[in-house]
């Protein structure tokens, strides 16, 4: 067996053995409960406008495949292990213990998603109505995702540490909170930018690259008076991501969920300050020169957003989304982009349940570059769980 298969599933191993273990001890008790699902996409990725676009993202047809476990230790233990296979390769995408003290406050420790953002908790393939995601969280799938170093905060993100979370419920609603400390996201000492392969491969293990947390937290309210239902949120995350702890990062977003009987509208903005190495020459590093005061700009920013509405009819779900991305700042000289670069994307997407809880899913996208020519992104896919 290779190295990177033979990672997540030793940790899905260790976990179970862990279970049992828990579980052995209080045997004679109880029994605990557990749950098996998976769920599973294949998606075709046409894009008409390039005679090869293997070169821009990952075309063709590509699978994603989710195998989860959940065991319940009573009301106030449980484990969850989750294992995952898309563009990344074979993955652990979730191993951790869940200790509930209360519904105000829960203690999250291992490998897990921190709260960040809406779109996360729903960012498997069977839970979203379109193939692809919305570009402030897209994963390999976008077009030109080499020259963007792909999106603000792929999803989803998997990380290492510890987290403490809760809810308050009212009568009408409810108020939800996460603050967190994970390993962070990682690249090489001289770098301007995440390297998202570091962050996620097992064969560059599953460790904190500079033994300093990224520090994070998630505050979010909902109201729901039955018919209509509005929830807000707000999310931070910061931290530094080069082994030498020299490069600061810091990632803010805000979103909206309104849900009126079968319509949902969302929308989301992600903003994320990012410091860059100006190395020994930043003269033939970088693309621009100083600027008025002869320094160098040692970072930038990049944002981005998404809009969409969602409104079933009968087996039938109409999807349309506008998202983009923004990126203000210098750019190595190899780079093809500007100091000011912007792309907006703009997608119809049709869905349609079949037999057996899968869901057949069509969209087409067109996407809108200041630095390169327009192209047409055509997905054709098919999800479901189990």
């Amino acid at each position: 067996m290779r190295r990177t298969a033979a990672l997540p599933v030793r940790a899905v191993a260790l976990a179970l053995a862990a279970a049992a273990a828990l579980a052995a001890g209080g045997a004679q008790a109880q029994t605990f409960r557990h749950n098996f699902a998976g769920s599973v996409q294949i998606d075709y990725l046409e894009v008409p406008t390039e005679r090869i676009a293997a070169n821009q993202a990952f075309d063709g047809a590509t699978v994603e495949l989710s195998l989860k476990l959940a065991i319940d230790f009573g009301d106030r233990v449980s484990a969850n292990v989750k294992v995952c296979v898309a563009c990344h390769g074979l993955e652990t995408g979730m191993a951790f213990f869940d200790l509930r003290v209360a519904d105000e406050l829960n203690v999250r420790v291992g490998r897990f998603t921190p709260a960040f953002g809406n779109f996360p908790i729903r960012h498997d393939p069977a839970n979203h109505r379109t193939s692809d995601k919305p570009l402030p969280y897209d994963m390999g799938r976008m077009l030109r995702l080499r020259e963007w170093n792909m999106s603000i905060l792929p999803s989803p993100w998997v990380d290492n540490g510890i987290e403490l979370d809760g809810t308050f419920f009212g009568e009408r609603g409810q108020l939800d909170y996460a603050v967190y400390a994970v390993g962070g996201p990682k690249a090489a000492a001289d770098s301007v930018d995440f390297d998202f392969i570091q962050s996620r491969s097992p064969e560059r293990y599953y460790l904190d690259n500079n033994s300093e947390p990224s520090v994070g937290a998630r505050l979010s309210g909902t109201l729901d008076s039955g018919r209509l239902s509005l929830s807000l949120g707000a999310s931070a995350m910061a931290g530094r991501y080069d082994p030498e702890r020299r490069l600061d990062f810091a990632i803010a977003g805000a979103d909206l969920v309104l849900q009126l009987d079968k319509l949902y509208v969302r929308a989301e903005y992600l903003l994320r300050w990012t410091e860059m190495s100006l190395g020994d020459d930043p003269d033939s590093r970088f693309r621009y020169g100083p600027g008025e005061d002869g320094e160098f700009d040692d970072h930038f920013v990049k944002d981005g957003f998404y809009g969409e509405v969602e409104r079933a009819f009968g087996d039938f779900e109409l999807i349309g989304r506008f998202d983009g991305l923004r990126r203000h700042g210098n750019v190595l000289a190899t780079s093809e982009l500007r100091s000011r670069s912007l792309l907006l994307r703009y997608t119809a997407g049709l869905a349609y349940r079949l037999p057996g809880g899968l869901r057949l899913k069509t969209s087409a996208e067109l996407y809108d570059f200041s630095d390169f020519d327009d192209e047409l992104a055509l997905h054709l896919g098919i999800a479901g769980s189990f």
